[in-house]
């Protein structure tokens, strides 16, 4: 009997656990494509903003357009704090070459925010997000939706 108790116990935690990893992360609302942040926002439908938005968030990782490279610059979400209509990004630092090419990390590998380049504030205005005081990214971004 006390090995079934036991069981069910085990079962309950493990199931707990297995629904905490399935609801979705505080930063969900900001999941998708969005157009706009380094210019202000253009068409948010159709394939020209669903073809190349300037910031995609997922739950892993925040991608943003490059002005000098093709390729989308990745980085690592390490936390995410929320506050109401508020997000702050702390990413894995950068890892860049080593040696004498030590300085030569891309110059747009964060988003020009005074945090440094492992930090992202987003804020949410209607229906619009802003990463205020990043000089990358001076305008207001929307979402982009399909047709």
């Amino acid at each position: 009997m006390r090995r079934w108790i036991l069981a069910a116990a085990a079962l309950l935690a493990l199931s707990g656990g297995a629904e905490a990893q399935r609801a979705d992360p505080p930063h969900a609302w900001v999941f998708g494509s969005w157009t706009g942040g380094i210019f202000p926002p253009g068409e948010a439908s159709g394939p020209r903003c669903t073809g190349q938005p300037t910031v995609i968030f997922t739950r892993d990782v925040v991608l943003r357009a490059s002005v000098f490279d093709v390729p989308y610059r990745q980085r690592l979400i390490e936390t995410v704090a929320t506050g109401p209509d508020v997000l702050e990004f702390r990413f894995v630092p950068a890892a860049g070459p080593s040696g004498p090419l030590a300085s030569r990390m891309p110059p747009d590998i964060g988003f020009g925010c005074p945090g440094g380049p492992n930090t992202l504030r987003v804020e949410r205005r209607g229906d619009e997000i802003v990463f205020p005081d990043c000089a990358e990214f001076p305008s207001p971004l929307k979402r982009c939706v399909g047709n």
